[in-house]
């Protein structure tokens, strides 16, 4: 296996195959260590891990700040809404500020697409990507890719359908260029409004019938429909969305039976998914939180040059 190099994790297309395959190796060795009892290995001990975190988050900043910890980092939350940008600073400045306390890296989720490659351009820190705008989330893709291959023992050759707000998701558009890459067939489904123009360049298949993806798909990654859009009238009503895509267990009974469900987070029961099917025996949901953390942790250990 090739040795990891770079310094930052700022999207998942400028990995290739086998740094995606050695961050999943790494995540796996990982894992065992969240289940001991003393739930530490000193991998990182010494290093010191910012989390910078624009918009709010609890799984992604929560299961940044575990991995960080458990690889016995030392961590720091910035409260941006009582930092100096209240008084004007800029994100920039507020992260040179930051650096210039010593710090090793800092994981920076911002709604603005791009954050993260600016800081990785005028910082000497690693950067690490927790989400920036509709562009990216490179760490939920990895997760989300893991926990398949935990499960399935493979990505090359399933088929997988993501079902949902596709224009608006940053996890969708790393998961398609992530499971493409590993050599999955990816159908993105959801209302002609909210599926981006000329998708199907970045290799994805497009359909409108989420019952046919449910037949033909392995594993069905659905996403959170954006209530706060709603005002930009991209549906007609969530209610509406509910009964065209909304997956119950009714519908689930058209697909196969090891057919696997998973979601992002967070979700909107009795719309995108019905709570039977969130709570079911297909859900990989609770998997996906927990697989979060050795992820994270594979990450933060080959970021910050761990041997």
């Amino acid at each position: 296996m090739s040795e990891w190099t770079k310094r930052h994790l700022l999207d998942v297309e400028e990995l290739s195959k086998e740094e995606i395959e050695m961050v999943l190796d790494t995540a796996r060795s990982f894992k065992e260590v969240s289940s001991r009892d003393v739930k530490k290995v000193p991998a990182l001990r010494g290093k010191t891990v910012v989390m910078l975190f624009f918009e709010p988050s609890t799984r992604t900043r929560t299961s940044f700040e575990l991995a960080a910890k458990r690889l016995s980092a030392d961590t720091i939350n910035i409260a941006v809404n009582t930092s100096s940008l209240s008084k004007g600073e800029t994100i920039l400045d507020t992260a040179r500020n930051v650096e210039a306390m010593n710090v090793d890296a800092i994981v920076v989720r911002h709604a603005t697409p791009g954050v993260p490659q600016i800081f990785a351009h005028n910082l000497k820190s690693s950067i690490i990507n927790a989400g920036d705008g509709c562009r990216s989330h490179p760490t939920q893709a990895l997760l989300d890719m893991f926990t398949i291959k935990e499960k399935l023992g493979r990505l090359e050759g399933l088929k997988v359908g993501i079902v949902g707000d596709i224009l608006h998701s940053r996890v969708a558009r790393s998961n398609l260029m992530g499971l493409t890459k590993m050599g999955a067939e990816v159908t993105v489904c959801g209302p002609s409004t909210l599926i981006p123009v000329e998708i199907e360049k970045l290799g994805a298949k497009v359909s409108y019938d989420v019952d046919k993806v449910i037949k033909q798909s392995d594993v069905m990654i659905l996403l959170r429909i954006q209530k706060e859009r709603q005002k930009d009238h991209f549906l007609p009503s969530i209610r509406e969305y509910a009964i065209e895509f909304g997956v119950t267990t009714e519908r689930l009974k058209q697909g196969k039976k090891e057919l696997l469900i998973m979601h992002p987070g967070p979700m909107n029961r009795g719309v995108e998914i019905s709570s039977d099917v969130a709570d079911g025996e297909q859900s990989l949901i609770l998997e996906q939180v927990t697989n979060g953390v050795a992820v994270r942790m594979a990450v933060l250990y080959l970021v910050l040059g761990a041997k």
